[in-house]
């Protein structure tokens, strides 16, 4: 890997001491170089990591592409920079979704052929691999030829990312037959029916998102952000009621067993064990954060980063649009 990685200090509800710290403990757990980027005022102690100075913050509230336009000292655009000038070799925020797309986009550039980029977002699915979903929120309003591109970028993502020989890629509607869906999904499934490259299996629902019977699933982006937000909120909600349940006073002996037990099913399904989400189709690896990323989603995010450039991650993505 050439260069360090790059990490938005400012992005993300805990941030900059949550990032920073994360930061650290990335250079120390996984040996790789990382520069933050960010307001010094704000961050003060960078615990002995390198600094690249940006004197203007995007909230979380603001809106994504006219934020990156109008502030070009941001640490979302500069630490895009970065990866452009050669001066990182990936970029991680838990900031602003759409600004860290808008700012990879117009700071990296597309990967020639690529339409529109979209985020690749790792579901967990127990005792199976995770399922890739495709778009989780880059793009709201979608065309064909774009979910066209995602199926192919997703497949070549999973390869890659989780060791898919032969990812199945599905489309997400409402039932399985062709016919069923909006026009966007009619369509799409008309272009996907005929692609070469990918092991397309048709149209999948919503509950086969964690079966272990889909590789990759394809949707528009706010269709696919409802999904993750939807099942991000279903899954806490489980898992707080269980470990409420068996630590009550009524709860039993056996209630410590069984949650040993479930304490490693509750780590698969906490975001910050997948780190981050990869923006796929810009010329760039980005990986962008959840919002609430603590220190150790920063570290995950940061051996994300890393392996996707050893692994050549974007050309694998431009080899597979050209297919």
């Amino acid at each position: 890997m050439s260069g360090p990685i790059a990490v938005d200090a400012m992005g993300g509800d805990h941030a900059p001491d949550e990032i920073v710290a994360g930061a650290r403990r990335a250079v120390d757990e996984l040996g790789v170089d990382v520069v933050l980027v960010g307001r010094g005022a704000d961050i003060g102690d960078t615990l002995g990591l390198e600094l690249v100075e940006a004197s203007e913050v995007i909230s979380m509230s603001e809106d994504g592409a006219k934020s990156v336009r109008t502030k070009k000292d941001s640490s979302l655009v500069r630490g895009s920079e970065l990866v452009r000038d050669g001066g990182a070799s990936a970029f991680v925020s838990a900031g602003n979704t759409g600004a860290t797309v808008a700012a990879a986009l117009l700071r990296m550039g597309r990967i020639k052929g690529v339409a529109r980029p979209g985020v690749a977002t790792a579901i967990p699915v127990p005792g199976a691999g995770p399922t890739v979903l495709l778009d989780s929120g880059a793009m709201a309003d979608c065309q064909p030829s774009w979910l066209m591109q995602y199926a192919q970028m997703g497949s070549a993502f999973a390869k890659i990312r989780f060791g898919v020989d032969r990812p199945r890629v599905g489309l997400l509607s409402i039932g399985e037959e062709s016919s069923k869906g909006n026009q966007l999904t009619k369509d799409t499934h008309a272009l996907l029916k005929e692609l070469d490259g990918i092991n397309f299996i048709g149209n999948v629902e919503g509950r086969e998102m964690m079966s272990g019977d889909v590789d990759v699933v394809v949707t528009d982006g706010f269709t696919g952000n409802v999904v993750l937000k939807t099942l991000e909120g279903s899954l806490r909600t489980i898992v707080n009621a269980v470990f409420g349940a068996l630590s009550g006073p009524d709860a039993g002996a056996a209630a410590g067993e069984a949650l040993g037990l479930l304490a490693p099913l509750a780590v698969e399904f906490d975001p910050d064990t997948y780190g981050g989400a990869l923006l796929l189709g810009v010329n760039g690896v980005s990986i962008i954060g959840h919002g609430s990323s603590s220190a150790t989603a920063i570290v995950n995010a940061v051996g994300v980063a890393r392996d996707m450039v050893d692994a050549d991650v974007v050309g694998s993505l431009a080899a597979a649009v050209r297919v």
